[in-house]
Formats: C-alpha cells, sequence, structure tokens
C-alpha cells in the first residue's frame, strides 16, 4: 500500500472520528459506485442533512493547503457521486457539501472543517 494511500485512509477515519465527535452518523465511508466514489456520507443530525464530505490529508501545508486540491473537476465528480447516491438509495432531503481538511505532521492533526464548502456547478 503506498504512502499516500495509507495517509489518505488515515484521514478519512480521523475525519468520520471527529465528526462522530459531533453529533453526526456516519451514512457511508468510501462509499463508490461504478467509477464514482464519496470519501464520508453522514447526517448532521442538527439540521437533518446528508452531508458529502470529501476529505483531503496532507503531511505539511508547503504546497498549499488541503482544501486547495478541491478543484473544479473534483467538484464536478462528487456532484456526480452524490446524485447518484441520492437516486440509489431514493433519499429526498437537504444535503450539503463539506470539505475536511487535515494536516497530519505526525505530531497533534489540525482538522479545518469547511461547511458548504461548494455548491453544485450550474450548467
Amino acid at each position: 500500500m503506498s504512502e499516500s494511500y495509507q495517509l489518505g485512509k488515515n484521514g478519512e477515519e480521523m475525519a468520520a472520528d471527529y465528526l462522530r465527535m459531533l453529533g453526526y452518523r456516519i451514512e457511508a465511508q468510501r462509499w463508490h459506485l461504478h467509477h464514482l466514489e464519496l470519501d464520508i456520507v453522514a447526517t448532521d443530525r442538527s439540521t437533518n442533512e446528508i452531508v458529502f464530505v470529501e476529505v483531503k490529508t496532507r503531511t505539511t501545508p508547503l504546497y498549499g493547503a488541503p482544501e486547495e486540491a478541491v478543484d473544479y473537476k473534483k467538484i464536478m465528480h462528487t456532484v456526480r457521486a452524490a446524485d447518484a447516491y441520492l437516486k440509489t438509495y431514493n433519499i429526498n432531503q437537504d444535503w450539503r457539501f463539506d470539505i475536511i481538511a487535515i494536516i497530519d505532521d505526525g505530531h497533534e492533526p489540525k482538522i479545518n472543517h469547511i461547511k458548504d464548502a461548494f455548491y453544485p456547478p450550474l450548467g
């Protein structure tokens, strides 16, 4: 298993634990359907929203903040995957897209939770 794969997997576990600590219910981790994938799908119990969480983990911010890696292409992929998830499970409730950005330098990880990080592009 590559070092970057393991870093990403560890980051997703940290993010899921963080969300549980906030009272979210984790519905799915690493959900995929064909070529579509979602890092975490959770329910925010305070708003009853389905939350699609994109997790980005880095060991250093030297080359930019992790959340900066969520570009237009990644947003479009996540939006398509979220649409497939909602249709697959016939979910009809409010939803949003969050990013959890983690800097894990081997000491105390720093977690930045960005709610409503992006909206589906029009067109």
